[in-house]
C-alpha cells in the first residue's frame, strides 16, 4: 500500500461491517491450533467491527479445535462447571465457527458428531465446501442442500452455507441452481499457481452474475491486501478485496459488466478510496447482503490497509463500521 490516507469522510458503515472471516490455520499465515485460538480470542476482545469474528476450520480439524478450548480452559483459573470437553471456559463466549466440509449427507453427518464432541466451546454459524460431485449442476445443489440439511437441526432453514464453484467449469449453469436451493456461492481468487488466479474478466462476469440473480457470495483465497497488486517474491497479480467490494456495488448499482471489470483491474489505491467514501449507505447494506465476506488468514493486514486507505479508524469505537452482533514462494490456500 503506496498511497498516503486521503483526508474526508469514512465509507457508510455497511460497507466495511463483518467482512474478514477468521482463516487463521490456513495457509500462508497457517497458525498452529492453539496460537489460532488465542489470537481469535483477542481479536473477538478488541471487537473490530471489520472482522465477523467467526472462525474457519475444517471438519476434519475440529477434534484440533476441541483440544485446544480445552486446553484454554485447563489454564482458566475458573473452569466451567460442567468440564465437559471443549466447553467454553468460565466467562468466555463460544467460538463462532464457520464449518468446511465435502458437502455430502454422510460428510455432514460426522461433522455434527465432531460438534456434538466440542460441548458448549462452538456455535455452528456458517458452512462452507466445494460443489458435490453430479451429473448435472441441479443435482449437484441437491446434494449440497442434502447436506445443509443435516446440519441444521429441525426445521431450521437459516444457517448460511456457501458452495465453491470454480470459475474454470460451467459455473453459470451452477448458479441459478444454488439459488434455487437457498444456498450461496464461493468463489477462489487465488492459489499456488498463476492459473489459479480468476482474471477480471472471469472474476467480474461471475460477480456480475451473482447480482443479477441475487445470489449472496463470499470468497477466499488472495486477497490479501486492499488493492489488487503483484507479488515481486511470486509475480503473482492479487486481486484487491477493496476491488472486489468495490465491483459488487457497481453491479448491484446496475453497472455493466466492463464496469465491474474495470474497477477489478485498478491499482489506483486513491481512487478506489474516494469510490468506497462514495458508496450511499443503502447501497452499501444491498451490496453486503451479496458480499458476505472472505476468508483472510491474517486478520491484521486487512485491517492496516483500510487505514492506510483511511476508510478505518484504529478504535473500533470509531464508528466506521457497525457493531458486531452476530455471534520462498507464498502458499496461497487461505480458507
Amino acid at each position: 500500500m503506496t498511497a498516503a490516507p486521503a483526508a474526508g469522510p469514512r465509507p457508510p458503515a455497511a460497507l466495511l461491517a463483518r467482512l474478514v472471516d477468521d482463516a487463521g490455520i490456513f495457509p500462508p499465515e497457517e497458525l498452529p491450533m492453539a496460537a489460532a485460538l488465542a489470537r481469535h480470542r483477542a481479536d473477538s476482545a478488541a471487537a473490530h467491527p471489520v472482522l465477523t469474528h467467526r472462525f474457519l476450520c475444517p471438519a476434519g480439524r475440529l477434534p484440533e479445535l476441541s483440544e485446544a478450548l480445552s486446553g484454554e480452559r485447563a489454564g482458566s483459573p475458573d473452569g466451567p462447571p460442567d468440564g465437559s470437553p471443549g466447553s467454553a471456559p468460565d466467562g468466555r463466549e463460544p467460538v463462532l465457527l464457520g464449518l468446511i466440509t465435502p458437502l455430502e449427507p454422510d460428510a455432514a453427518r460426522a461433522a455434527l458428531k465432531n460438534l456434538d464432541g466440542a460441548g458448549a466451546g462452538l456455535r455452528l454459524v456458517a458452512a462452507e465446501g466445494p460443489l458435490p460431485q453430479a451429473a448435472d449442476p441441479a443435482d449437484a445443489a441437491r446434494r449440497a442442500r442434502a447436506a445443509l440439511d443435516v446440519l441444521e437441526p429441525g426445521a431450521r432453514r437459516d444457517l448460511p452455507c456457501h458452495v465453491e464453484v470454480p470459475l474454470t467449469g460451467p459455473w453459470r449453469e451452477v448458479l441459478p441452481e444454488l439459488a434455487a436451493a437457498g444456498l450461496g456461492a464461493k468463489v477462489r481468487c487465488g492459489g499456488v499457481r498463476p492459473e489459479l488466479f480468476p482474471s477480471t474478466g472471469s472474476l467480474g462476469a461471475f460477480v456480475h452474475a451473482c447480482a443479477g440473480l441475487r445470489l449472496p457470495f463470499k470468497a477466499t483465497a488472495g486477497l490479501h491486501r486492499a488493492v489488487r497488486y503483484r507479488d515481486g517474491r511470486t509475480g503473482f497479480t492479487h486481486h484487491g478485496f477493496l476491488n472486489l467490494l468495490l465491483a459488487v456495488c457497481r453491479a448491484v448499482d446496475g453497472g455493466s459488466a466492463a464496469d465491474v471489470v474495470a474497477v477489478l483491474e485498478s491499482g489506483d489505491a486513491a481512487a478506489l478510496a474516494a469510490e468506497a467514501r462514495a458508496v450511499p449507505d443503502g447501497l452499501a447494506r444491498t451490496a453486503r447482503t451479496l458480499f458476505t465476506a472472505y476468508g483472510s488468514c491474517s486478520t491484521a493486514e486487512p485491517l492496516e490497509d483500510l487505514r492506510a486507505l483511511g476508510l478505518t479508524d484504529d478504535d473500533p469505537a470509531g464508528g466506521t463500521a457497525e457493531p458486531v452482533t452476530e455471534p520462498p514462494a507464498r502458499k496461497e490456500n487461505d480458507a
